[in-house]
C-alpha cells in the first residue's frame, strides 16, 4: 500500500509549497538546462543515470528538489529543508509528502513534477503531484497507485477540442490533469473518481496551481453526477482489460473491475443522458475483436446511441500476446521477474476463453446534435499515420459535417496545409498518380483524378462550386450532370476530411 495522504490538502501548506517551488525556479526549462537536454530526454525514456551524473555535485535547491521530487530519491534532510524554507520538513510531513528515514534522510512519498502544456490560450505549466513510479520504487506498483502525467494523459489532452463551455465533467480524474486543462475554457468543472487517493491528489494539484473552478466528487462512473448534464465530458477511464484471477494485480488507475471491454461499453451506453444539447464526450478506450465475425469497431458501434453523432478513430490493434506484454510491463513486471510468465498465462487464457482475437485502442468522440433533424455523423475509421493538432482537427471535422447539412457550400477554399503531388511514368506527360496531402491534422493522403484535382486547385473562394464544375465539364468535354454525379460525393468527403473548407 502507498503512504496515506490527508483526505483534504491543507491550503496554507500547499500555498507555502507553491511559493517555495517558484522561488527555486522548479519548472521544466530550468530543470532541463540544469541537467542537459540529452539527460532530460533519457529521463523521459525512464533512464535516470545521466541526470544523476549531471547534478552529482550540485547541492543547490533546484538540484535537490530535482532528485527529491522528480526522481523520488531520498535526500539529506537539511538540504530539503533549505530548498523549502517556507514549508519546511514538518510541512512536508503534514502533507504526506515525506517520511524521515533511520539515517535522518528525507524519504519522498510522492513525486511532484513540472508539466508544461500548450493550448488555444497559449503556453503554461503546472506542478503535478502523484505517487512514486516504478523507477523510484524499484518494484511493482501498489494497487492503489495514482499515476502522474503519462502517455495516455497527454494523448487525451491533445484530443480535447479547445472550445469554451459552461459545465464540464472529468470522469475518472486520477491526478487531475484533464480537469486542470478543461478548467482553462470551462466555467465549472466536476472531477470524479472512485479512488479517494486519486481525488486527494487531484484536489491538491488544483490548489497547488491556483485553479479554483473545479469541484471533486467520489463515486463510480456516472453515479456522482446522476441527473446532471454537461457541455463537455472527458475521460481517460480505467479501460485496460485485465484477467479476473488471483495473482494479477488490478491497478485502480487502469482497471475498472469489469470483464473484457465492458467498462467502455458501460460508459458509452450511459453517457447520452448526461450530454446537454450540443454537448460532446471525448474519451480513450480499448475494444475487443471476438473471432473473425465480430470485429472491434463493429462491436463498439453497436454500443453507441444512434441519435448521437459518433466519430471513432482506431489508432492501433494488438494481438492478445502483444496486449498482455504491454500491460504486464506497465505495472513494473518484466520477463526477469518470476511472476511474468504466470501473469502472461492468465492474460492469454482469459483472451482464449472469450475468443478474443485482437484488441483495438483509440479515440471516441460523441455529440448530442443541436437539432433532432440534423444528419448524423457516423464515422468509424482506422488511422495509423502521425497526427498533429488533433483537438482542432476534430473540432474542424464537426464544423465541416454541420456545413454539409444543407448540401455542399456555395463556395469552397482549399485548406492552407494541402499540397498536391503528381507521379509520372518515364516519357509520359500525363500523371499516373495524383495525390492530395494534408500537412497537419490527420495527415491524410488521398489519390484523386485530374477532374477532382482541377476542382481543388480552383477552390480559392471566389468562384462558386457550380461555376468550377461547369468549367471542368467544358474542359473535359463531358456532360455536366455526369461530372457532378461523379464529383459530388467526393467533394463532400474532401470537406469532411478538411481538404476543403467553406468559403
Amino acid at each position: 500500500m502507498s503512504v496515506p495522504l490527508p483526505p483534504k490538502p491543507d491550503q496554507p501548506l500547499v500555498a507555502a509549497l507553491a511559493a517555495d517551488l517558484t522561488a527555486a525556479d522548479f519548472f521544466s526549462e530550468p530543470l532541463r538546462r540544469l541537467w542537459g537536454e540529452e539527460a532530460d530526454d533519457a529521463l523521459g525514456r525512464g533512464v535516470r543515470e545521466p541526470v544523476l551524473r549531471a547534478i552529482a555535485r550540485d547541492v543547490g535547491p533546484l538540484a535537490t528538489l530535482g532528485r527529491f521530487f522528480v526522481l523520488g530519491m531520498p535526500q539529506p534532510s537539511d538540504l530539503v529543508a533549505a530548498a523549502l524554507p517556507r514549508l519546511g520538513l514538518s510541512g512536508l510531513v503534514r502533507l504526506g509528502f515525506v517520511t524521515i528515514g533511520d539515517d535522518a534522510d528525507a524519504v519522498p512519498s510522492v513525486l511532484v513534477r513540472p508539466q508544461s502544456f500548450v493550448d488555444a490560450d497559449g503556453i503554461g505549466e503546472w506542478w503535478i503531484a502523484s505517487d512514486l513510479d516504478e523507477l523510484a520504487l524499484g518494484t511493482e506498483l501498489p494497487a492503489d497507485h495514482v499515476l502522474g502525467v503519462g502517455g495516455a494523459s497527454r494523448t487525451l489532452a491533445e484530443l480535447i477540442m479547445p472550445i469554451p463551455v459552461a459545465r464540464a465533467l472529468d470522469l475518472g480524474t486520477g491526478c487531475g490533469i484533464q480537469a486542470l486543462l478543461v478548467a482553462r475554457h470551462a466555467d465549472e468543472v466536476v472531477a470524479t473518481d472512485i479512488s479517494a487517493r486519486a481525488l486527494a491528489f487531484a484536489e491538491l494539484n488544483a490548489l497547488l496551481n491556483g485553479v479554483t473552478n473545479i469541484t471533486f466528487r467520489s463515486g463510480s462512473m456516472f453515479e456522482p453526477v446522476a441527473g446532471e448534464q454537461f457541455d463537455l465530458i472527458v475521460s481517460n477511464p480505467p479501460f485496460v482489460i485485465t484477467p479476473r484471477v488471483d495473482g494479477v494485480t488490478a491497478y485502480e488507475y487502469r482497471d475498472g473491475g469489469l470483464i473484457g471491454d465492458a467498462l467502455v461499453e458501460q460508459f458509452l451506453r450511459a453517457v447520452p443522458e448526461h450530454l446537454a444539447v450540443g454537448g460532446v464526450a471525448q474519451l480513450l478506450g480499448n475494444w475487443e475483436s471476438r473471432a473473425a465475425i465480430d470485429p472491434g469497431l463493429t462491436r463498439l458501434e453497436s454500443w453507441i446511441d444512434p441519435t448521437l453523432d459518433a466519430w471513432v478513430i482506431e489508432r492501433e490493434e494488438l494481438t492478445p500476446l502483444g496486449y498482455a506484454e504491454l500491460w504486464i510491463r506497465d505495472g513494473g513486471t518484466t520477463p526477469r521477474d518470476g511472476a511474468f510468465d504466470r501473469m502472461l498465462t492468465a492474460w492469454l487464457d482469459d483472451f482464449t476463453e472469450r475468443q478474443v482475437t485482437a484488441v483495438g485502442f483509440g479515440y471516441i468522440l460523441l455529440r448530442r446534435p443541436a437539432s433532432a433533424d440534423a444528419p448524423r455523423l457516423r464515422r468509424f475509421e482506422k488511422v495509423s499515420q502521425p497526427l498533429s493538432g488533433t483537438g482542432r482537427a476534430l473540432h474542424s471535422g464537426l464544423i465541416a459535417h454541420d456545413s454539409l447539412a444543407d448540401g455542399i457550400p456555395m463556395t469552397l477554399i482549399t485548406a492552407p496545409d494541402v499540397t498536391e503531388a503528381r507521379h509520372f511514368m518515364p516519357g509520359n506527360d500525363d500523371p499516373s498518380v495524383i495525390e492530395l496531402r494534408q500537412g497537419g491534422g490527420f495527415g491524410r493522403t488521398i489519390s484523386v483524378d485530374s477532374a477532382l484535382a482541377g476542382f481543388v486547385g480552383a477552390c480559392d473562394g471566389e468562384l462558386q462550386v457550380t461555376q468550377i464544375v461547369a468549367a471542368l465539364a467544358d474542359l473535359f468535354e463531358v456532360p455536366l450532370a455526369d461530372l457532378w454525379t461523379d464529383l459530388e460525393p467526393r467533394i463532400r468527403q474532401l470537406v469532411l476530411d478538411g481538404f476543403l473548407v467553406a468559403g
